[in-house]
């Protein structure tokens, strides 16, 4: 019998608890295995939870002995664009030899399905492409290098031990779990939504709007949103696509249309029926000005059916927790 445990690094994080809520529905049992520098213990709600650092080999050859999964889904990650920018060395460190250590000690244990959380910042600036799984990868910052490097890690796995990886690279990620269990807030907060329902609910100053002279219709930058609902399902496809015993995969996560700030600012205005305060500011490094993607083949190949990626539904979703959780998460 194959068994039903599958280990979720990053379990405590906002797509990772997503995740093990969707894996729990689909009946897995999601053991997350998370050191909370990011994440958030509240959000541990749906298997058990093995507290633990990537970079601490023995703790995971101890979880995989005490566990048994059946496959990983690895989220967890450094993720700020910023600070990668700054601290390069922190990313490769983390989030490289992090994902090293659990590949190697998934092959020891012979636990060979891997569901990698990768992004569409190992594209890098591509502007006015349409991105699928075959364009070039040139990331422009340390946090979409270490991603790609990562895929390297998967490939060279497989070559050599017979690991069998799906690998998503995903656009923006956005909304909240539709019955408002859980939710995304990060410490600090960088995400344009969860800033932007922030500044509506009087808790910062108001919103800054990065850079108004992109090459884009408005000026400002363009992004392809897809609600984490959508994108954790997805997850739980690829995880029975290798199940199933098909090939190694890559798959875009997004839906093809292209949002900008100010679009998503003025949607907000219509969800909430309250104006977004707001200020412009200079560009920030490492961003680009349009990420969209251009594949269908989750869609055709995977049976991926997102129904909740609209811009009213994300923003929606996400102020439906914002208002009953106020205080969020708390460490």
């Amino acid at each position: 019998m194959i068994s039903k445990t599958i280990l979720v690094t990053g379990g405590a994080g906002y797509i990772g608890s997503h995740a093990c809520k969707a894996l729990k529905n689909a009946g897995f049992t999601p053991v997350t295995y998370d050191n909370c520098s990011t994440g958030w213990e509240q959000a541990v709600k749906f298997g058990p939870f093995a507290r633990g650092d990537l970079l601490d080999r023995s703790r995971l050859d101890a979880v995989f002995t005490q566990y048994k999964p059946a496959a990983v889904m690895h989220f967890a990650a450094l993720s700020q664009v910023g600070e990668s920018m700054q601290d390069p060395g922190r990313y490769w460190r983390e989030n490289v030899t992090g994902a090293l250590n659990l590949v190697e000690a998934a092959v020891a244990a012979n636990c060979l399905d891997v569901v990698f959380s990768s992004t569409c910042a190992t594209y890098g600036d591509q502007d006015n492409v349409v991105l699928d799984e075959n364009s070039p990868q040139r990331p422009i910052n340390a946090y979409g290098a270490s991603k790609r490097a990562i895929e390297d890690i998967l490939h060279d796995f497989t070559a050599a031990h017979g690991l069998r990886h799906v690998i998503f690279r995903y656009f923006n990620v956005a909304g909240a779990d539709p019955e408002a269990e859980i939710g995304e807030f990060h410490q600090p907060e960088t995400h344009l939504i969860p800033l932007m329902l922030d500044a509506i609910a009087g808790k910062r100053d108001g919103l800054t709007i990065f850079g108004t002279d992109y090459p884009t219709p408005d000026g400002t930058c363009v992004r392809d949103y897809v609600h984490v609902s959508d994108l954790v399902d997805a997850h739980v496809l690829g995880l029975k696509w290798l199940q199933d015993g098909k090939p190694n995969r890559v798959f875009n996560l997004g839906t093809g249309d292209g949002f900008s700030v100010r679009q998503v600012i003025e949607h907000s205005h219509a969800v909430t029926n309250r104006a977004v305060p707001h200020v412009t500011g200079p560009r920030r490094p490492g961003d680009c000005a349009k990420l969209v993607s251009g594949s269908n083949r989750a869609i055709t190949e995977l049976g991926w059916a997102p129904q909740r990626s609209t811009l009213e539904s994300m923003i929606r979703d996400a102020w439906r927790w914002h208002q009953n959780t106020p205080n969020h998460y708390e460490k």
